[in-house]
């Protein structure tokens, strides 16, 4: 079986812990693949990513990470931000561009969390009642729609107070992705990036006939 290896490129020190351990859940449990590695991700201020130009030199570090690791085949360098206040129809486009010029034989995607990573915790909020002071009311079914971002999760957790580099990695691993899919687009288009990078190794391992 091939291996799908992932370089991400996040914006928070929390994210860099997070963010593996996302996407090995979502490619495990919602595409029953578990031939993932996910490489040390890459971390630069949001500021410094989107800013044109230095998407391109951030995705060749990462593009020659992954060939260093897997000489034969396609990975996969995955950008994932925040959103905070742009379109992620207008910036994630924008993005893709400076990634895919700077992967050369590498895939490339970039996501928007939409408004930010947080706001994928409101949408699962439903199955985090163990770390969040909630109401069967409180729940909403369209956090984006809403505009929910962290301070919806600060004013509702049950520690002392949230921190993105202790609370985004607890958190992410006990999300219900399923129901977080549901109500946030944006989440379900990382979940469909992830779907396609490993459609794209399954397709050249059986072409090589690989078992």
């Amino acid at each position: 079986m091939s291996l799908l290896r992932v370089v991400p490129i996040v914006e928070g020190h929390g994210e860099v812990a997070a963010v593996p351990l996302l996407i090995r859940r979502i490619c495990g449990e919602l595409f029953g693949a578990y031939e993932i590695e996910v490489l040390q991700p890459l971390r630069q201020p949001r500021s410094r990513i989107v800013l044109p130009g230095n998407l391109q030199r951030y995705t060749e570090i990462a593009a020659n990470k992954l060939r260093a690791a897997q000489p034969r085949g396609e990975g996969l360098v995955l950008v994932l931000i925040d959103g905070d206040g742009d379109l992620p129809c207008v910036l994630g486009p924008a993005l893709l561009a400076g990634a895919l010029a700077g992967c050369g034989d590498q895939a490339a995607a970039c996501v928007v969390a939409n408004l930010e990573f947080e706001t994928w915790f409101v949408a699962a909020a439903a199955s985090l009642r163990a770390e969040l002071r909630i109401a069967e009311h409180d729940i909403p079914d369209a956090p984006e729609a809403s505009r929910l971002r962290k301070k919806w999760i600060e004013d509702r957790f049950c520690g002392i107070r949230y921190s993105e580099t202790l609370d985004q990695p607890r958190l992410t691993a006990r999300m219900d992705l399923a129901l977080c899919r549901s109500r946030s687009p944006s989440f379900d288009k990382l979940c469909r990036e992830l779907e396609r990078a490993l459609l794209s190794v399954r397709s050249r391992s059986a072409f090589r006939g690989e078992g």
